[in-house]
């Protein structure tokens, strides 16, 4: 069952980028992934849930990895370092769905809006909490406003959806170490280290 499912939204994926939300069917998702009607309906409750479990599904990722970064990880700067890894991660994870709910955003059922934006303000808060207790423990700059610090972070690393390219000069992680750099210096107090961190030099470090 569970791969039917997997079936179904990849199938979708497939149809909604290359025709759009709007002109893909239920009967073309059921046709092409091989299934029915009532194999569809098993699983999603419309055409608009499957819309939403899409996003769900990457949302639902990056903010279970921003709860184990807080949990595993005991300093602010380790957190943020594995918060922000994680969040890039998602772009080449979830290509895919990530692309398609973007390109499609404005046909989202409004009975989903709230859950989707209950899920997009959790992962936002626990950034910016982050960067609070960086700064109430000394790590972080404390005269950065830390909401807009947070929303700095979030934008940036959500622009990835625009310009990365899985085939591009750069791996993911790569991008990842670049992105933590940058933040960490805008962060760091005087563009240092934190002691008792050690931090692996990004690997264009020493390139002329």
């Amino acid at each position: 069952m569970q791969k039917l499912r997997e079936e179904i939204i990849q199938t979708a994926l497939k149809l909604f980028d290359a025709q759009g939300f709007h002109r893909v069917s239920v009967n073309q998702i059921v046709k092409e992934a091989g299934t029915s009607k009532g194999g569809f309906y098993h699983h999603f409750q419309s055409k608009d849930e499957l819309l939403f479990v899409i996003h769900d599904t990457f949302i639902t990722y990056v903010l279970k990895e921003a709860e184990a970064a807080t949990e595993t990880h005991h300093s602010p700067v380790e957190q943020i370092q594995e918060i922000i890894r994680s969040f890039v991660h998602v772009f080449d994870l979830y290509q895919s769905h990530i692309t398609v709910f973007y390109q499609e955003s404005n046909y989202v059922d409004e009975t989903f809006e709230d859950e989707i934006n209950r899920k997009r303000d959790q992962f936002k808060d626990k950034v910016i909490a982050v960067v609070k207790r960086g700064q109430e423990e000394g790590e972080f700059r404390h005269e950065l406003p830390p909401e807009i610090t947070g929303m700095a972070i979030l934008g940036m690393v959500n622009w990835l959806n625009k310009w990365y390219r899985r085939e591009g000069s750069h791996t993911i992680e790569e991008i990842a170490e670049v992105f933590t750099d940058l933040v960490l210096h805008f962060l760091l107090p005087g563009h240092g280290g934190v002691s008792g961190v050690e931090q692996s030099p990004p690997f264009f470090y020493g390139k002329k």
